[in-house]
């Protein structure tokens, strides 16, 4: 059965949670609103006063990891002061999962690369997810979107170094690319088991640029923004962003799109439907 997508060209905060209300469900309990908190430096990252409508209407609390590599996140510490230069804390009450070990493991029995993920422990404090995702290019992904703010972005910082090394922490920035990529799609998969259902997820096509809010220094935006999609289904919400992005007339479209190709970005999806938590096939309800 197709997954409906719901799809707005107007990105502005009121048509976020019109889209999402489209969608038709209604996160239980107390809800995680996972954001990419933005690496210090980086212009392209969406800014809290943007998802603020959103996250207060479903009375969520923003959530983030640390990240396995230097920066202004790489710690608790440094990640809750950049959590409070660009905004977010003065806005929203912020939780970093992974602020306090052990880390939660996640069992990914059919996983093809790595049979358990790692994400931050205090994902348990939460009744469901609202994956909130800006869809752009990425340096290693060649793309990130829901599936990435699932794996990488949820996996705790170890975790995140996990999964780059499919398994193996010493082949960081080694591992052959699709095995990185398949050890994205299975991570999702454990965090998409682990709610049950509870979950939706949004991505805004906006600043796209090759590189992703994890880069102090990121390229420009190289194409002209498209819209806003929600849907129940990450895979089919990442596909439907995909093929927008192929279908633009846009000049800037084809960096994008050498982006996603060099690095077999397509290979993530591919890899998530064979497991089954989602579907390539979807319906897009232009609202």
């Amino acid at each position: 059965m197709k997954a409906k997508v719901y799809f707005s060209r107007e990105i502005t905060p009121e048509k976020v949670v019109e889209l999402y209300k489209a969608a038709g469900k209604d996160l239980p309990g107390k809800v995680a609103v996972k954001v990419h908190s933005g690496e210090e430096g980086n212009q392209n990252f969406l800014k809290p006063d943007f998802w603020k409508p959103m996250v207060e209407a479903v009375n969520g609390t923003v959530v983030e990891c640390n990240t396995a590599y230097e920066g202004s996140r790489n710690t608790t510490e440094k990640h809750m002061e950049t959590m409070e230069k660009h905004g977010w804390s003065k806005e929203f009450t912020v939780d970093i999962l992974d602020a306090d070990a052990p880390d939660l493991e996640l069992s990914i029995p059919n996983g093809k690369e790595i049979k358990k993920d790692f994400v931050g422990k205090h994902i348990e404090n939460y009744d469901s997810m609202l994956v909130l995702s800006h869809f752009k290019g990425h340096p290693m992904g060649g793309f990130g979107g829901a599936l990435k703010q699932l794996s990488i972005g949820c996996a705790s910082s170890y975790g995140k170094g996990y999964i780059h090394g499919a398994g193996e922490l010493a082949n960081f920035w080694s591992t052959e690319q699709n095995r990185f990529l398949d050890s994205m799609a299975d991570a999702a998969s454990a965090v998409v088991e682990y709610f049950k259902g509870n979950m939706v997820f949004v991505n805004v096509m906006k600043n796209m640029s090759v590189d992703c809010d994890c880069c102090a220094v990121a390229e420009d935006p190289c194409m002209a923004d498209i819209g806003v999609l929600v849907s129940l289904d990450p895979i089919a919400v990442d596909q439907a962003c995909i093929d927008l992005v192929y279908a633009s007339k846009d000049p800037g479209r084809d960096h994008l799109v050498e982006r996603i190709e060099s690095r077999n970005g397509i290979r993530t999806i591919e890899s998530a439907a064979a497991l089954g938590f989602g579907t390539r096939e979807y319906e897009l309800i232009e609202l």
